[in-house]
């Protein structure tokens, strides 16, 4: 397993100290281990293992063996909870799986965030519609098939302001996209400064991704989407032992869906101009991928206190 703790949590200006490597882990004991990893990073010994879940996606990568490590599952939402009991990995009923939410959307819902905080930390004037492109991690994603075409020709539109949200960890390092990008960067397309894509995704009018599970969070916020296609992504996704894809349910039906990059202006401006398009798909699927959105938190730490802390008379105080 590649982990890479200044590429995970640098952006976020954590002390040092805070961020232990993987062997300091697997030298530590620990009472309870959180871990939106699917591979979880095993310390030497921990009483409970929770699996919060890294996101939710119709590549259901989530939905897998190794990843039914866990003592309980802060479930995302009745999606996730059918998909595991499909897959014969935690039934409906198995006490396991909680109905606790996303904790990392309830700022999208809660009313944390202040946009004029966000415009202005991005360097934005607000003028003109935001757009944010958010690639997935993938081999063939969007960004190396179609991106440097497609932010061509939204520069070249003059109607809007392009924020570049690069994944964290992709699979292909090879290429520096920073780099490689920089030549199309200006005023009005850039590279996003926050490292935190909830910040990102509220600040946007718009979302432009392929098969991330940012395109999920974001229909909590019931605005347009566009899909840029990556057929070789999915068909590599497809061929995968034991893979759950699912384009049907919920998949790319939130927005629009371009196969050509000489198609994606358009689709941008009409998405803008008509957002109630996709609508009642958007809302349907938030309803049925999140548990108590804007309060999963809330939720988690109910569960937490209930399950965890001792009553102070039994505690003798």
């Amino acid at each position: 397993m590649t982990y890479d703790p200044q590429g995970l949590y640098g952006g976020f200006g954590l002390p040092a100290e805070r961020v232990l490597s993987v062997d300091e882990i697997r030298r530590r004991d620990f009472d309870v281990l959180f871990a939106a990893n699917t591979n979880m990073i095993l310390p030497r010994a921990v009483s409970r293992r929770i699996q919060i879940f890294h996101g939710v996606s119709f590549r259901n990568r989530a939905v897998r063996r190794s990843a039914h490590v866990a003592d309980h599952y802060f479930m995302v939402g009745p999606y996730m909870r059918r998909a595991f009991d499909r897959a014969g990995l935690i039934a409906a009923d198995d006490l396991r799986g909680l109905e606790i939410g996303f904790l990392k959307t309830d700022r999208l819902l809660n009313g944390e965030l202040d946009r004029e905080r966000l415009l202005e930390a991005e360097g934005l004037s607000g003028e003109r519609p935001i757009l944010l492109y958010a690639p997935t991690g993938l081999r063939y994603n969007s960004l190396e098939t179609m991106g440097e075409d497609v932010l061509r020709r939204l520069t070249a539109s003059g109607l809007y302001d392009v924020l570049i949200k690069l994944h964290d960890h992709p699979k292909d390092t090879k290429v520096d996209w920073r780099a490689r990008l920089a030549p199309l960067l200006g005023e009005h397309v850039r590279m996003a400064r926050s490292a935190d894509v909830v910040e990102l995704l509220s600040l946007a009018d718009l979302l432009i991704t392929d098969a991330s599970s940012v395109a999920n969070e974001y229909s909590l916020l019931d605005r347009p989407m566009v899909f840029l296609d990556v057929p070789k992504l999915l068909e590599r996704v497809r061929e995968q032992e034991g893979t759950m894809l699912d384009l049907d349910t919920w998949g790319r039906r939130g927005g629009v869906l371009v196969e050509d990059p000489g198609d994606v202006v358009d689709a941008v401006a009409e998405s803008l101009a008509d957002p109630s398009r996709h609508s009642s798909v958007r809302r349907e699927m938030a309803r049925d991928l999140f548990y108590n959105p804007g309060r999963a938190t809330e939720a988690a730490v109910a569960w937490f206190e209930t399950e965890f802390c001792v009553p102070a008379a039994d505690a003798g105080l």
